[in-house]
């Protein structure tokens, strides 16, 4: 049987408190280090997440057959802002996050797209509720997820964030509509968001406009490939209200050259 690998990190208090809602919510099977409930098992590392690298391979050592990983994560940023937050891993340029340069993980589009709607269907009070677009590591050789809470401290402490994510995960429910991959837009993919929680989709690599201008030609056909690849699909969701003319041109061509798709909303069947 192929689990889903639920990852927490000792050193994350966001993880270890969504680790707990998770337990206090069913009961899980104990088996020494690990705990497996349904077609999940649950892991804890000492190590932050980001540099856990080849954990996948660590969890087959110990006995459990995963087929992806969801990381249990906090999510940072200077804002304060109390997100929930899923995305997939990797890195388009330079690994200074854990990972490797240049490099991708395969992502999960049923589940991170799943995730993102269960998260959407219950009550998150003052917290909202996004994508983020692919960044930082680890490595590993599965699909991989992070669902995060963020965006200090004092939301990594809240304990009912965690059981948000705990209810979320529990709820998740994996539609098996088409993959794409998305380019364009900011960290937080508002338009992916949007788009995912009205329309028939599921979102693999999300590719961030900051990368795109960080990027010459070769670069971005490079991009695009590896987030097709990764993503398992040959589809690509293009936020073209989010460039300038000649970006979206410049877009465009890359989209060709790799043999892609381009698609947008009127493309896709309404939830």
């Amino acid at each position: 049987m192929g689990y889903k690998l639920l990852l927490c990190s000792e050193e994350d208090i966001a993880s270890v408190n969504i680790r707990n809602a998770l337990i206090s919510s069913e009961k899980w099977e104990d088996d020494g280090d690990l705990l497996y409930f349904g077609n999940m098992a649950m892991m804890t590392i000492r190590g932050i997440h980001i540099r856990a690298e080849n954990v996948d391979e660590k969890a087959k050592n110990a006995g459990i057959d995963a087929e992806e990983i969801i990381f249990l994560s906090r999510h940072k940023a200077a804002s304060g802002i109390p997100t929930l937050t899923v995305h997939p891993i990797g890195n388009f340029q330079n690994a200074d996050l854990g990972g490797r340069s240049w490099t991708l993980v395969r992502s999960s589009p049923r589940t991170m797209t799943g995730l993102l709607r269960s998260l959407s269907s219950i009550d998150t009070q003052e917290f909202q509720v996004s994508f983020e677009v692919t960044h930082h590591g680890p490595w590993v050789n599965i699909p991989a997820t992070f669902i995060e809470i963020g965006s200090d401290e004092s939301q990594w402490n809240n304990k009912d964030a965690a059981m948000m994510i705990s209810d979320a995960i529990y709820n998740l429910k994996e539609d098996n509509y088409e993959a794409a991959i998305g380019i364009g837009g900011g960290h937080y993919a508002p338009r992916f968001t949007e788009i995912s929680l009205t329309h028939e989709i599921n979102f693999g690599h999300m590719i961030p406009e900051y990368a795109i201008k960080d990027s010459d030609d070769d670069d971005l056909i490079r991009i695009l490939k590896d987030s097709a690849k990764n993503s398992d699909t040959r589809l690509a969701y293009v936020h073209k209200k989010s460039m300038k003319s000649d970006q979206a041109r410049r877009v465009a061509n890359a989209i060709t050259s790799c043999n892609l798709e381009a698609i947008d909303s009127s493309c896709l069947n309404e939830i």
